[in-house]
């Protein structure tokens, strides 16, 4: 094995753009390390990662497998008999694909890719984005060689095999924002409900419209709101005279944040991170149906740092409209959440988690 030609590598994961997203940008950093290496990711077909990686220029296999936690009881058991087919599945994968190392990023799939890594000693590592260490990893952790997790508070989970890295964000995030005057009398909003769209946020932007119509400096909006809800979200804002473009999915999504003033998003910790790069205002909405809750201790770090405004998703409906027009109003609180959440940000996370991976490739 070279690690500039002959290196394997398998990144096993997804489901959401939360896990997808940062597995892409350690593969960017593998390829820019290491040129020649052989990249190829293991998910679900019904993951976002059947989409996004190939879109990104790398390769995907599938596997049978879904999850576990959170589902109704016959999901559960479906689930459960899916067991010995992943196993298989993520055996033959490894078999054929012979890799030199294998990363998970979190999310079901990743479980019987990087156990059964781990019992071959192929070297191992999983990534953490979230405050709150989710069960796949937190089960992987005893047979990992490593983890590299994003907040201090994950770092528990993992003894002494976890280490600090942040969370790797895609390139485009870190490149260098075009300085584009916005006239004093609007402020530009971008809505994210994650990379499906949010029933929730979308229902409470629609019921808000126009009282969002009514603040002033006036809101000039761009929604992401997913392939469900666009065209009723799109007709909600024209109704009551708000301009909106609303797109079902928005790809690529950088572009539109570093334009924004004012971010509304789920409280993901890739989104997080995204925001810590380009370092915008926001407020946060934690998905409160997220496993163990994660997404509010995600949220709660960084309103602690008054770097972002917490708002509750049984508060949504009523309070959305105020939230955002007080903000609107603020630019000098923007300013200073803007600067805050920067200290979240690890423009060096890509980097520093390939570095580990290749000591744990070389030892």
């Amino acid at each position: 094995m070279s690690t500039t030609g002959d290196l394997s590598v398998l990144i096993g994961g997804g489901g959401t753009g939360g896990h997808v997203f940062p597995g892409i940008a350690v593969a960017r950093e593998l390829v820019r390390q290491c040129p020649g290496v052989s990249i190829v990711f293991v998910g679900t077909s019904r993951g976002l990662e059947a989409q996004a990686v190939p879109r990104a220029g790398f390769e995907v296999e599938f596997i049978r497998s879904a999850g576990l936690k959170g589902r109704s009881w016959a999901a559960t058991v479906r689930a459960a008999a899916l067991l010995p087919l992943s196993a298989w599945d993520a055996w033959r994968v490894i078999s054929r694909r012979r890799p030199d190392l294998v990363v998970g990023v979190g999310g079901y799939s990743s479980g019987p890719l990087v156990l059964l890594a781990a019992l071959r000693r192929i070297p191992t590592m999983v990534l953490e984005q979230n405050a709150v260490p989710g069960l796949t990893n937190r089960l992987l952790a005893p047979f990992v060689r490593a983890a590299a997790v994003s907040f201090d508070a994950a770092l528990a989970s993992f003894g002494s095999k976890g280490f600090v890295a942040g969370n790797p964000v895609r390139p485009e995030f870190l490149e260098a924002a075009t300085v584009e005057d916005t006239p004093p009398e609007i402020c530009r909003l971008l809505v994210l409900g994650g990379s499906q769209g949010a029933r929730s946020v979308n229902d409470a932007m629609r019921g808000a419209a126009s009282m969002l119509a009514a603040i002033r400096p006036r809101l000039v909006i761009t929604h992401q709101a997913g392939p469900a809800d666009a065209d009723a979200v799109r007709q909600a804002y024209a109704a009551a005279g708000v301009e909106a473009r609303v797109e079902a999915f928005l790809d690529p999504v950088a572009p539109e944040m570093r334009a924004a003033q004012i971010v509304l998003c789920r409280a993901g910790a890739t989104t997080i991170a995204e925001l810590a790069a380009v370092g915008r205002a926001s407020v946060l909405v934690p998905l409160a149906t997220s496993t163990d809750d994660h997404q509010r201790r995600n949220a709660e770090l960084i309103a602690g740092a008054e770097a972002t405004e917490l708002l509750a998703q049984r508060d949504l409906q009523a309070d959305v409209a105020e939230r955002l027009g007080a903000l609107a109003r603020d630019p000098a609180r923007r300013t200073r959440m803007a600067g805050a959440i920067k200290q979240f940000a690890h423009p060096e996370a890509a980097r520093t988690i390939v570095d580990r991976a290749l000591r744990l490739v070389r030892a």
